[in-house]
């Protein structure tokens, strides 16, 4: 969960938009839950656009949101929110909450992966760990990537097994700090960073470029 305090508070035609500090991963599509903020503000919102300059209001023909072009304004949310319109204004009194948790793959996946057996209570609590972590892991890269993925869902399957091998390399890295065992003469594998194949499997094996 990531908490960020908010710069800015504008409302004009029942849509919100609202400005944190500092810049946040959160993208369209995604719930966030304002708080400290007077009525109408506060809740939990679902996010339908980032806008980089001030909000003008609704276009009355097409119901495209309307913007200042020659007035940017960093790190904003807009959300659907019904009320009186309120006049762009500073305040530092609110919070955005922002809790992402990702369940693309389970502790029995990368059990099944790894191929060893029933896990005792020990390596089962730790593959849980694995799991959870390898998500998070997976589905912040591809949103780095520009992908806009569901957190409960995997989008596809060569993305859970990406997932799946992130987490057992995870599991293999037990105890250590770069590295895992390997049957290899020098008894060791260094880990310099993210396999090729788990990128490829991903989609994150090319840097996205504009």
């Amino acid at each position: 969960m990531a908490a960020f305090t908010t710069a800015t508070k504008q409302l004009l035609s029942n849509y919100a938009c609202i400005s944190t500090l500092e810049p946040t991963e959160i993208a369209v599509g995604q719930n966030v839950t304002v708080s400290g903020l007077a009525a109408p503000f506060a809740g939990t919102f679902k996010v339908l656009d980032l806008p980089q300059y001030k909000f003008t209001g609704i276009d009355n023909t097409t119901g495209e949101f309307l913007f200042d072009e020659n007035d940017p304004v960093p790190n904003q949310l807009l959300y659907a929110c019904t009320g009186s319109n309120v006049e762009f204004v500073v305040t530092f009194a609110g919070t955005v909450t922002y809790t992402q948790t990702c369940t693309w793959v389970t502790a029995a996946n990368i059990e099944d992966w790894l191929g060893i057996g029933t896990a005792t209570a020990a390596d089962t609590a730790f593959l849980t760990q694995c799991a959870s972590a390898a998500s998070a892991f997976c589905y912040r890269r591809r949103q780095e990537a520009g992908y806009h993925d569901a957190l409960a869902t995997s989008p596809s399957g060569d993305v859970s097994l990406g997932t799946i091998q992130y987490g057992g390399m995870l599991y293999r890295q037990r105890g250590s700090i770069d590295q895992f065992s390997s049957f290899s003469d020098g008894g060791a594998v260094s880990v310099t960073g993210l396999s090729g194949v788990i990128k490829q499997l991903l989609g994150i094996d090319r840097p996205q470029v504009a």
